[in-house]
């Protein structure tokens, strides 16, 4: 098995969304905001290597919306998973499988384009497309809160296109990658734990986005259930902790990975690293 990170979007966040309820001048400590209180987020994918699938975890925005929608994240240009994928030494059609951690535009976006015919359709040609079910039956009859992070145009080709499938709960469609399913900052969001024959890798999605979020109380202000991730993120890094999980983390612009230990302040990161450290 071999683990490929890929930057598909470098972007800016309201810190303040970031880090919910927990103030300024304690996130501001590792972050520094601009004059608009943004401060730097990536999108970070990740291909795993296995056997003769090529499976991704999650795409990033994509450039299907007009400029005025990207402007106000930010994004940095010439990023994208497809040009990133290319740096790589691979092309769309090769990638078999793309599981999505949940379906917020950041995630989801750029697995779908408009054609030269302006004609919507599947970026990954070839690829499986997979989500849970709770989460797809969310997005399809989205909240008012969440209503502005779910696009049908994001959606709906996935469907069409008859690769779609929806994972149940307990369902286990890898081989040694186990989902499981958190509920706090969307309902049904897959978190993939990854066995390599050394360590197990656990992709954060927007579960703990960076790793400025490991402490419990900061959780970002657009999860849906705070005290559900609350409760989720607690027993999660005690696991994490016992099992010396690396977390791979989607949104941190500058650690990739960690792992995190007990101290006198609670559980915190050890040290921060790159994925092809380990």
């Amino acid at each position: 098995m071999e683990l490929i990170p890929l930057i598909a979007d470098n972007w800016k966040m309201d810190g303040g969304v970031a880090f919910g309820v927990v103030p300024k001048s304690i996130w501001s400590r590792k972050h520094e905001a601009d004059s608009n209180n943004m401060i730097k987020i990536t999108t970070r994918c990740l291909l795993i290597i296995q056997h003769e699938r090529r499976i991704l975890i999650d795409t990033g925005l994509g450039d299907k919306r007009n400029e005025k929608y990207y402007a106000v994240r930010y994004r940095e240009a010439g990023i994208s998973i497809v040009n990133s994928l290319r740096e790589a030494g691979f092309s769309t059609e090769d990638i078999t499988d793309v599981i999505f951690t949940h379906l917020h535009d950041d995630h989801v976006g750029a697995a779908t384009k408009l054609n030269e015919s302006g004609n919507l359709e599947c970026v990954f040609g070839n690829a499986q497309y997979w989500v849970s079910k709770a989460h797809w039956d969310w997005a399809i009859n989205p909240n008012k809160r969440e209503g502005a992070a779910f696009f049908k145009d994001n959606l709906l080709p996935l469907q069409e296109s008859g690769r779609l499938h929806l994972i149940g709960e307990g369902d286990q469609p890898f081989e040694k990658i186990t989902i499981k399913t958190f509920n706090g900052h969307t309902r049904g969001q897959i978190i993939p734990f990854i066995h390599t024959e050394t360590h197990n890798v656990v992709y954060m999605g927007d579960f703990i986005p960076t790793q400025s979020n490991i402490p419990i109380p900061f959780i970002p202000s657009v999860d849906i259930e705070p005290l559900i991730s609350l409760s989720e993120k607690e027993i999660f890094l005690k696991e994490a902790v016992d099992n010396q999980y690396i977390l791979f983390f989607e949104h941190d612009a500058d650690n990739e990975c960690c792992i995190v230990i007990n101290s006198e302040k609670g559980i915190i990161p050890d040290k921060s690293f790159k994925i092809n450290q380990i």
